[in-house]
This record gives structure tokens, sequence and C-alpha cells, in this order.
């Protein structure tokens, strides 16, 4: 029996390594043939390459046949980015993913040129100045928009219900995140608006909340994140658990089993219970997605609004040797029930959908908040 067994064993693993041998020798052939074609580009496509810029696009087209959200950064376009985290950066204002092939808008961030032209989650960008973008990768598409700050870019777009493409002319500016606003509407609704999930942003919500939370006559909260394309998943960790006592509030699934995690919340309210309902929109991506799943499953708050985006991974950036980064989703969220929200997106309780076209947060044409706040008054 043991004979038969050493010969089983021993042909596995012939078999095994003739597999590996097999396979490396595909990719190896498939190399050579990437060779093969950029050197067919560089001596005869009609103009002079950049091989440089070549290769560049092929890493990102690599990374971009993953996933939307997958991509490759150079050491320019990383610097960029961290410096978009901490929360002041030169642009539009604007957060964009791509959905087959095309550049599409995930939210426009409050108060930035992009939000005060009109552009609005869900948009398809096709063309930016003269160059259409349809065909570009993601990250090319961010290179256009980019530019000094005070130069002028025409954006066109369109729109789902609208059959004309939409212009819009947008001057540049060096964009401030005030990650968090707050007021006190009608003398008795604390209302806080959350507009990324930054460095910054659990200790500036805390504060605000410490603010409001002076004025005693204060007996319910609005969390409006609407149009807010989510950030860092530890902020919104950290935000969720203001507003529990207990419970999962979002676990993560990776590849490698050991990496799975669960999060949990603190024992303490922040707002020591009272009511609270949370805005979200289609621009409400993300870590957003996350705070608002987790506090519908608990039933600690109220969603109302449209659906959520439907952003359900989370990135990692993994540093390479040129000082550029790689963009990789390493792991998918799941809320306390257990759904993934992935191309799906937070369910409001209420639905409420933007009335008009000119539909602007936070001003007269903003329905949603309206409805809220009769809501908190019956």
């Amino acid at each position: 029996m043991k004979k038969y067994f050493y010969i089983t064993v021993i042909f596995f693993f012939i078999y095994f390594n003739q597999s590996l041998s097999a396979n490396n020798t595909k990719l190896y052939d498939k190399i050579d043939l990437f060779s093969e074609v950029l050197n067919k580009i560089n001596n005869e496509y009609v103009e002079e390459i950049d091989q440089n810029e070549v290769m560049d696009a092929a890493i990102d087209g690599v990374l971009q046949s993953l996933d939307p959200y997958s991509s490759y950064m150079s050491p320019e376009m990383l610097l960029n980015m961290q410096t978009e985290t901490s929360g002041e950066f030169g642009g539009l204002g604007i957060e964009v993913g791509m959905e087959a092939g095309v550049v599409k808008v995930i939210a426009p961030i409050e108060d930035t040129p992009a939000s005060k032209a009109g552009i609005k989650a869900g948009d398809y960008i096709v063309k930016i100045n003269d160059v259409q973008v349809q065909g570009k990768s993601l990250s090319d598409a961010v290179e256009l928009m980019r530019g000094k700050v005070g130069t002028d870019i025409e954006i066109t777009v369109r729109r789902k219900g609208v059959k004309k493409a939409l212009i819009f002319n947008i001057t540049r500016e060096v964009i401030k995140i005030q990650s968090v606003k707050s007021e006190v509407l009608e003398d008795k609704i604390g209302y806080l608006k959350l507009n990324a999930f930054n460095e910054n942003s659990s200790n500036q919500i805390k504060k605000k909340i410490n603010i409001i939370k002076k004025n005693k006559k204060v007996k319910s909260y609005i969390l409006d994140l609407r149009n807010n394309p989510g950030g860092l998943l530890s902020q919104a960790i950290k935000i969720s658990d203001f507003f529990l006592d207990e419970g999962e509030i979002v676990s993560t699934k990776s590849r490698n089993k050991i990496e799975n995690k669960k999060f949990f919340a603190n024992d303490g309210d922040i707002i020591d219970g009272k009511t609270l309902i949370v805005l979200i929109n289609y621009g409400s991506a993300s870590a957003s997605e996350i705070v608002a799943g987790a506090l519908k499953d608990h039933k600690r708050a109220i969603i109302i609004g449209e659906k959520s985006y439907g952003k359900g991974s989370v990135q990692s950036i993994i540093p390479l040797k040129n000082k550029g980064a790689i963009r990789l989703t390493i792991s998918k969220y799941f809320l306390p029930s257990g759904k993934s929200i992935s191309e799906v997106g937070v369910v409001p309780d209420i639905e409420v959908t933007e009335e008009t076209e000119d539909f602007k947060i936070n001003t007269e044409s903003d329905n949603q908040l309206k409805f809220a706040l009769k809501l908190l008054d019956d």
C-alpha cells in the first residue's frame, strides 16, 4: 500500500512541477510578445513615442483590467494624492472613477469649482477641453483635469435623462476641503455636513458635536453624507463609533483569510441616544456607505435620500521602487448584516429624490433636507 502511495505522491509532484513549468512558459511567451509589440510600436508607429509613457499606460491598463479602482500612480501623481488626503490640493474638487471604459463622476465635493459649476454625481465625462476621454485611462483623465490654479478648463458631460451633452467651463482653484460644517437649525436640530473622510475628519466632527451640545435646546441631529466620496476607512470606523454603543461596524474580507478583520464599536454614544437622521445620495460612496450602512443595520439612524454609489472595496497604496505606487484593491467590506454594498449601495429607509435639475445641497432647492427637518418637527 505504501508503495502505491509513494508512486502517487511522486506522480503528483511531477504533474505539479510540469503544470508550473507550463504556466511559466506561457507567461514568458506573453512577456516576449509584449516586448515584440512595444518594439513594433517604437519602430513603426506613425509618430515618435515616449516609451516611458507607453510603459506607464501598460501598467495602468493591467491594474484597471482588475476593477475600476485599481490604478498606477507615477511619482508626481502619488505626491498629488498625498496632498489630497491631507485636505488641501489644486484642481476642480471632483472624485472620479471608471465604468465600462468611461470616466464617471463619483461626487463633486461641496463648495469646490466642480460643485459650484453644477457637475453632479453620476455624470459621465466625455471630453476635457478638446480631448475625447473615452479610451483613455483614469490616470490620463485625471492628469488632463489638473492644471495651474486660475486656469480654465472645459468639461463636457453626459447626464442620465438629458439628451444633449452638457458643457461646463470651470476655473481651477486650490481646493481646501472643510471636512465638517455644522450649525444648529431651527434652534433645536444639530446639523453636521461631512464632506470627506480625511485624516482630520473624526477630530473635527467630535469638536463640532461638542460645540452643538452646549445648546441645551438641541434634541436631534442630522448627519449629511451627500456627495461625500469617502476616504480613509479608519475615519469611517471612528465616526460610526461616535453614534454606537456596541456591535460590529464593518468587516473586511481579503484573499488571505488571516487578513480578514472585524471592527466593533466601543461603549459611548456621543449624542446620548438622541434621534439621528443620515442623508445620502448617489454621490455618497465608500466610507460614507460604511457609516450609513452601519447606522442603518443597528437601527441607530433613519437613512433618508437616494441609494448610495455602491463602492464596497478597500484600496491600499503600495509604494514602488520608482517612488510611484499602485492603488490596489486588497479587500472588500461588508456591513454588520453581512451584506456587501458593491455595485448595490445603501438603500435609504425613506427615499427622497432630488426634485429639480438645479438642486444644490443646503439651499432653497434642497427638498431632501427640508423633508428631514419636517420629519423631526412632527
